[in-house]
């Protein structure tokens, strides 16, 4: 097999997760091979990388949520000092920007900044804590801010934080280690946006709506830290038949597809982009069950099925931009997929 790199997988340790498992990547067919994994810290639902990639960070998605650091240059992850606690309730993503990692707590409603060291490990304590406050419709989904994604904007001047309780994105600067709110944009009620996604050109953004079921295009503009929302489209072709409850969202490197994982309905929904709106194309079940997350990397798509307790990959149509199954591997409790 090919060295393509490495793939990391996240998984819920309380539903018999592995915790952490590293896999190698074979580029020619976009095959998995587990190579090892550690259980370090419970529920490591998300990861991400350093920007080296030497160094891994993952969430621990429970009550006193916390986030750890591992080195990932070896078969098996090591712990890179011990975990530190976010200051928040049920961390559910995170990012590594301008030298600190951010989680979004989705049980607080909160974004944590984690300084770094020098050696990309975690600081003893967080640096700053913004709280979200508002809430939405839904009951009783949103009672209160549910920040389920945070991550910087492709300028890398902005920090943009989606929230599922208040139907709405923030946008925020990092200032002495603490976000400062910029601006707030308003998405619509009832829709509970949970994880937006880039174009890669950077002038817009595809908010994936997890109540809706739905997608909303917005244009973004980095120069003033602008996000205005301008079309809304299914995901589904015909409407959800059942639970419908989107989770992650993907935009091709060529800006010319955008990509949605649908729990319940389990489907994987593809979407031509076109000018400043998408048009679904087609929809191809997901490999399993439960899509939590969906990455792509090279020509294939790689979707991490809770429930089932797997990670799929499909290869991908360079024309049509349409998945098909090409294998997967066994991950109990799969979250997330990330490369590196």
């Amino acid at each position: 097999m090919a060295d393509g790199g490495r793939a990391f997988i996240g998984s819920f340790t309380a539903a018999g997760g592995p915790g952490v498992v590293t896999a190698a990547v074979d580029p020619a067919s976009g095959a998995l091979t587990v190579l090892g994994s550690l259980n370090g810290v419970p529920d490591p639902s998300y990861l991400a990388l350093s920007p080296g990639g030497d160094t891994l960070y993952a969430i621990s998605e429970t009550a006193d949520g916390a986030v750890a650091a591992y080195r990932v240059t070896g078969a098996v992850p090591e712990p890179a000092g011990r975990s530190v606690p976010v200051g928040g309730n049920g961390p559910t993503h995170l990012s590594v920007f301008a030298g600190h990692v951010l989680t979004a707590n989705y049980g607080s409603g909160s974004v944590t900044a984690v300084p770094l060291r020098p050696d990309g490990t975690l600081a003893a304590a967080p640096s700053g804590v913004f709280r979200h406050t508002g809430s939405g419709p839904h009951t009783p989904r949103q009672q209160g801010p549910h920040a389920h994604q945070v991550q910087p904007d492709p300028s890398g001047r902005w920090v943009v934080s989606v929230d599922l309780g208040t139907d709405s994105v923030r946008v925020c600067t990092l200032e002495d280690g603490g976000l400062v709110l910029h601006r707030e944009t308003a998405l619509r009620p009832g829709s509970g946006p949970r994880h937006l996604a880039f174009h890669p050109r950077g002038g817009h953004a595809y908010v994936v709506n997890e109540l809706a079921p739905t997608v909303t295009v917005c244009r973004w503009d980095a120069s003033d830290g602008s996000l205005k929302p301008l079309t809304e489209t299914s995901v589904l072709p015909g409407g959800p038949t059942g639970d419908a409850y989107p989770s992650g969202v993907v935009v091709s490197p060529d800006g010319r597809f955008v990509w949605t994982a649908t729990r319940g309905e389990d489907v994987l929904s593809v979407f031509a982009v076109e000018g400043e709106g998408l048009r679904l194309t087609g929809t191809v079940a997901c490999g399993g069950r439960w899509p939590r997350a969906i990455a792509q990397s090279g020509g294939f798509l790689y979707v991490a099925n809770e429930r089932s307790g797997d990670v799929t990959w499909f290869a991908l149509d360079p024309d049509t931009g349409l998945p098909r199954r090409a294998g997967a591997i066994a991950v109990a409790a799969a979250s997330c997929v990330v490369f590196g």
